[in-house]
């Protein structure tokens, strides 16, 4: 088994690690201590987009997980991070500890989306999209009138988070608590990759009739994925519930599915990396369309206008043009770009 030049494994533990070389150690490094810096020198708006940045992270690579490397398509993905939004703020509301309350509300989604996942073992492709669409529908009617466990229009208000007498009442504070949570669930789903469990999510994904012949339980394995991909919706949910100290139904529509799923499509099924580069990609661009629309409004007031309105149009256009150009995603042109400079000053 051989990597790049200088790098070779003598054993299938050495070749799966998340981590294969010393200069990848030390970038990872690096780049955990900027971002451990980076609130100290960014100002509140931009924390604050770093935050959303994060949760979307959580939301994503938990629908990779289940999309992506198990081949089981989700459009209610939207109403499962909703569940663990209203799970995890009763939670806090009565008491519970925050730690605890994230991890109730998670586990809480991960017991709903399993029970909606059931359908999956006779279902596939258009059939169980339609079949998790009906859980968006359902999951929404009881957002809205779920009476004083989702308080109905009225929604609920969270205060910030806490613990150890510790409030997370500041976006600067709100950073460090994210991140926490996004590169734990990072590693997660990286060594969930690696274990038996992926290759069994891969190999239902590929063909799954051969996974069935090499012995591979089907509904085992896809209700495996349905509960841990909501649990980390759940988790993810229950993280923006408390950050915005403000849940309602109007959150966790259909709309909120279509980008998690936007996310993973232009950031690269079946890869970590890819739902990362496709939540910052979806966060940004709505910031990046506001700075165009106020630049361009200085000049020519008339066109800064059509452009506001045209931003959902933009959205549709960026991933058409993905699902033409780059269906991989953004991660494959990652993998280009580091075969480039892997291989450089030799084209092949």
């Amino acid at each position: 088994m051989q990597g790049k030049c200088g790098l070779f494994f003598t054993s299938y533990r050495g070749e799966a690690r998340i981590f294969q070389s010393g200069f990848q150690k030390l970038m990872i490094g690096l780049l955990v201590a900027a971002l451990c810096v980076a609130p100290l020198v960014l100002d509140v708006f931009t924390t604050s987009v770093m935050n959303l940045i994060f949760i979307s992270v959580i939301g994503a690579v938990s629908l990779n997980l289940l999309t992506g490397v198990c081949g089981q398509i989700s459009l209610g993905h939207g109403a499962f991070i909703g569940v663990g939004a209203y799970a995890a703020g009763q939670c806090s509301l009565h008491g519970v500890p925050f730690p605890l309350a994230i991890l109730t509300g998670g586990l809480i989604t991960a017991m709903v989306g399993m029970v909606f996942g059931v359908p999956s073992l006779r279902l596939k492709g258009i059939y169980l999209a339609i079949a998790t669409l009906a859980a968006q529908l359902v999951l929404e009617y009881v957002f809205l009138h779920g009476g004083v466990l989702t308080g109905g229009s009225n929604g609920l208000l969270l205060d910030p988070p806490q613990m150890f007498g510790f409030s997370f009442d500041t976006e600067g504070r709100m950073y460090y608590l994210l991140f926490a949570f996004t590169a734990a669930s990072l590693l997660m789903v990286s060594n969930i990759m690696r274990s038996k469990y992926g290759r069994a999510f891969v190999s239902i994904r590929d063909f799954y009739l051969s996974a069935e012949i090499v012995g591979v339980n089907l509904f085992w394995y896809k209700l495996i994925a349905f509960g841990v991909s909501s649990f980390l919706a759940g988790v993810a949910g229950g993280l923006w519930g408390h950050y915005t100290g403000y849940i309602s139904a109007e959150q966790f529509n259909i709309g909120l599915s279509i980008s998690y799923l936007a996310m993973i499509i232009i950031g690269g099924l079946g890869s970590v990396i890819g739902s990362v580069f496709g939540a910052i990609f979806i966060v940004l661009l709505p910031e990046v369309l506001n700075i165009v629309a106020n630049g361009v409004g200085a000049y020519f007031p008339d066109i800064a206008q059509h452009l506001v309105a045209l931003r959902e149009g933009v959205f549709g256009l960026v991933l058409i043009l993905f699902l033409i150009f780059e269906p991989e995603g953004l991660a494959n042109r990652w993998r280009l770009a580091k075969a480039y400079w892997k291989l450089y000053p030799f084209a092949h």
